[in-house]
């Protein structure tokens, strides 16, 4: 059984994963409270194995291993915002913010964007549709601008297995894809800077050979020496990747309008033609009707009996609804969306000119004009979408209204006045109608099985390859006979291409092909960029540390955003100690950092405040995480575990680590060799964690995670049933009070994921006695018994 912790959000929430139920759950960490669960599903995907919060703490990330799927929810509901595909099983997420500042930078940040001045607002979607299509069905919401976020780059680092890297600019569109990474990504820390990417992977050789674990430290300099381009164009990339995904949606509710009850008068007819005895045609059968008012039996019977009067109405009223609806989707919906889509490509086009500033982050011109080529396009197949709903609702209008008066007589029922005037041009109208739609065709019935295709919209919107059944007629097209007689203006660029076999569906995803390969050609070159700076083997995993869950096991990576430094914290196996290491680079790859790698040993103070005994024991690190730039949570044992020897949770300051003692003990590295092959010649350092530590009795504690910003630590136990919460950062009210305990069970039935959840604060227990130490930390325990 796995679970994964994840703390963050925006009003001190967590989250967690339970294997047995792979929903994603979010608690309050106050008071434990859920908040709400997501379930899988088939769109997203069951099996979730990586949990990232984006820094404002209003996204939060997870990854999907059977999809390959990245999901992005809203942290106040469990709605999923965006998604995308991956080509790789996502073993970790990192999503972190850029720090940097300039004068370029801040006029950036500070100036409103020139479309919300220049583009109209986008219509919200109607409720009534799709549940997809929340973000954009709210009046007057800002799900559209909580997805974009801030303006200030940031940036969620995905790794995978087989060397899978990849860096999408606000969580959403890829501006990196990243190679010379073997193995499994354990872990990956982009700098806050941008100037370099560390890498922690899981190489093995075989399948039955012991794993490696590697150190790389990748330089992204790129990136930071054109932050100020990299930001704009990653901005207009998550305006473009947001309009598609509106004008997909768009379209979800199009197809949505239109019922399947429209091909009612299709198959009707072609069962019409199977069973009739006769050898007159059904467009005959109906001009009979028209000419005459005298209906065949056979046609009397198709009308009276299957189609009916009372269907017949309700056919007409579901045409008229459905083509209305559809036509106002396509003019404040589709149209817009493209309008919009077209304007921000064509800024980015600018962008490409400027090749100074943009040509060596791979943003090609030529490329853009194809993609603002597709959208003209699309453009004009969603105008034309709108001329056949303008004449069809025209047609079918005027045709059921003269059949509808047609079968009132047929049945000796009343007709009103009203309706049984009919002018010549009516009836040269409907007449019209029956020759165009009403022919047989056996070609047809071979593709679709049916031999008439009397509506004509319901094709523009079916996801298929195949040609149109009906196109549009051009003959006689002015505009159409003088670009065919036009040897200079059939190939000008000026003019959009015209698919007239193809449906909206087919050239939207044309569109989409081409917006996709344009978009693409900078994620290459940024990640062809990046070059491999260090290459540092660190240790072989043992047997017993391969069966550990995946989602908990060291190294921890960590940017240092004020020094600008990497850090990596792990453990290397010394006379069966694990002994935390801290290795630490510069950001700047050419430049490097004193004390590059120490090591740390806890003295035995330890031993003798919980166990009064003066014998010198040892404590292993099971699990170290970065608690904010000056300090590291870790949790010990005892090397030698007995019973009454309780785990410990301590915070490290790395004041007591990095001090001005030994400086002249530098480590030398020999690359040839694996670090815990020489880490008898590794600097130690022995520390004293005065009271910043606490016992965790009755739990076999394991792994952490925390927050430094939430001031919040998570305990997990070994076998991942029980949780603990700490408060790290209790202020001190001043005032002495009784120790209070408290203690809340609520017993979980039904479904596995339910949580047994139980408070228990105490104070005054944060070091080797109650009674020696302020308050300082609070504790909430929760157990995860399915």
């Amino acid at each position: 059984m796995k679970v994964c912790i994840a703390v963050g959000g925006d009003d001190d929430t967590s989250v967690l994963r339970h294997s047995l139920s792979p929903s994603v759950l979010l608690h309050r960490l106050a008071n434990f409270q859920r908040v709400w669960s997501l379930p899988p599903n088939e769109n997203t995907g069951k099996e979730v194995t990586a949990l990232a919060w984006r820094p404002d703490g209003k996204i939060l990330a997870f990854g999907l291993t059977d999809t390959k799927r990245i999901v992005l929810c809203d942290v106040e509901k469990p709605e999923s915002l965006h998604s995308f595909s991956v080509d790789s099983s996502i073993t970790y997420m990192h999503w972190m913010e850029v720090t940097e500042e300039s004068s370029v930078l801040t006029s950036f940040y500070n100036a409103e964007d020139e479309s919300n001045l220049l583009l109209p607002k986008l219509p919200a979607l109607p409720k009534n549709y799709s549940t997809t299509a929340k973000i954009f069905s709210e009046e007057k919401s800002d799900e559209i601008m909580k997805l974009l976020g801030d303006v200030r780059l940031n940036a969620l680092v995905l790794g995978g297995s087989s060397g899978f890297i990849e860096i999408y600019a606000y969580g959403m569109f890829k501006i990196a894809t990243v190679t010379g990474v073997a193995g499994s990504c354990r872990g990956l820390c982009l700098s806050s800077d941008l100037k370099s990417l560390s890498v922690i992977a899981e190489i093995r050789d075989s399948s039955d050979s012991e794993a490696e674990i590697t150190y790389f430290q990748l330089d992204t300099s790129l990136l930071s020496s054109y932050l100020p381009e990299v930001t704009r164009m990653a901005r207009k990339f998550t305006h473009i990747s947001t309009l598609l995904q509106y004008i997909k949606l768009s379209l979800t509710c199009m197809c949505e309008a239109w019922e399947e009850i429209l091909m009612q008068m299709d198959s009707r007819l072609t069962k019409f033609v199977q069973e009739k005895n006769t050898t007159t045609s059904v467009q005959d059968e109906f001009m009979q009707l028209l000419l005459w008012g005298k209906a065949s039996l056979e046609l009397q019977a198709l009308l009276m009996n299957q189609l009916t009067v009372k269907g017949l109405k309700k056919l007409g009223q579901s045409i008229e609804s459905s083509y209305s609806s559809i036509q106002k989707l396509v003019i404040s919906h589709l149209q817009s969306g493209s309008e919009a889509l077209l304007y921000h490509l064509s800024e980015l086009k600018g962008m490409a000119l400027w090749k100074q500033k943009y040509e060596c982050l791979g943003l090609d011109a030529s490329g853009i004009e194809e993609a603002i080529t597709a959208v003209g396009s699309f453009i004009l197949k969603a105008n034309e979408l709108l001329q056949v709903i303008d004449s069809s609702m025209k047609n079918f209008k005027a045709f059921f209204r003269w059949l509808y008066v047609a079968m009132l007589r047929m049945s000796e029922d009343h007709v009103l006045p009203e309706l049984n005037k009919m002018t010549q041009k009516d009836i040269t109208f409907v007449a019209d109608f029956l020759t165009e739609h009403f022919n047989e065709a056996p070609e047809l019935y071979n593709r679709k099985g049916k031999y008439f295709n009397v509506e004509r919209v319901g094709q523009y919107l079916k996801d298929e390859d195949d040609d149109l059944v009906s196109p549009p007629n051009t003959e006689g097209n002015q505009w159409f006979n003088f670009l065919k007689n036009s040897t200079h203006l059939k190939e000008s660029p000026l003019l959009f291409p015209y698919y007239p076999e193809k449906s909206l569906h087919f050239v939207k995803r044309q569109m989409e092909g081409v917006i996709d390969r344009c978009l693409q050609k900078p994620a290459d070159v940024i990640g062809k960029s990046v070059h491999q700076a260090v290459c540092m083997s660190l240790y072989k995993i043992s047997q017993s540390e391969d069966s550990t869950p995946q989602l908990f096991k060291l190294p921890f990576l960590w940017n240092d955003k004020t020094s600008n430094i990497h850090y990596v914290l792990f453990t290397i196996l010394e006379n069966s100690i694990s002994k935390i290491h801290i290795l630490r680079r510069h950001t700047d790859t050419s430049r490097s950092v004193s004390n590059g790698i120490l090591a740390v040993d806890f003295g035995n103070f330890l031993n003798n405040s919980i166990n009064e005994s003066s014998d010198s024991r040892c404590y292993s690190c099971l699990d170290a995480h970065f608690y904010d730039d000056e300090t590291v949570t870790v949790v010990l044992k005892e090397s030698v575990e007995q019973e009454g020897k309780e785990r410990v949770l301590a915070q490290l300051p790395l004041s007591s680590v990095y001090t001005d003692e030994n400086q002249d003990r530098e480590f030398i590295w020999d690359s040839t060799k694996r670090l815990d092959e020489q880490s008898g010649e590794i600097c130690t350092r022995t520390v004293v964690l005065e009271n910043q530590w606490r016992v965790l009795e009755n739990m076999k504690a394991q792994y952490v995670s925390v927050n430094g910003i939430r001031k919040v630590s998570c305990v997990l136990s070994s076998n991942l049933r029980h949780v603990r919460v700490f408060e790290m950062d209790v202020e001190d009210d001043g005032e002495v009070e009784e120790e209070e305990e408290e203690e809340t069970t609520q017993i979980a039935a039904g479904e596995p994921d339910e949580l047994n959840q139980s408070a228990d604060n105490q104070d005054n227990v944060c070091g080797p006695s109650a009674e020696e130490l302020p308050d300082e930390t609070e504790e909430r325990e929760s157990s995860l018994d399915p």
